[in-house]
């Protein structure tokens, strides 16, 4: 498994965002972060662009992703 202290960054909480994963509580999903850096953006420009937003974060969303591209998934009879 990755990290743990990274993975303290990112929190699920049913009442926030509908259950996606967040950067700690606050309401910019893992999500949002790895579709803009999927487009380009650079993590300089991610910590201009959110100044609430520390490396650490951006760290722990990409080690988040990368843990769940390992689950296997399998396809269902139709």
């Amino acid at each position: 498994m990755g990290n743990i202290l990274l993975h303290q960054r990112i929190t699920i909480d049913p009442e926030d965002c509908h259950g996606k994963p967040t950067i700690r509580g606050s309401r910019l999903m893992v999500t949002t972060i790895l579709e803009l850096m999927a487009g380009g953006m650079t993590m300089a420009e991610l910590l201009d662009d959110y100044p609430a937003l520390e490396m650490d974060d951006i760290f722990a969303c990409l080690d988040y992703a990368a843990q769940l591209s390992k689950f296997q998934t399998i396809p269902l009879a139709a």
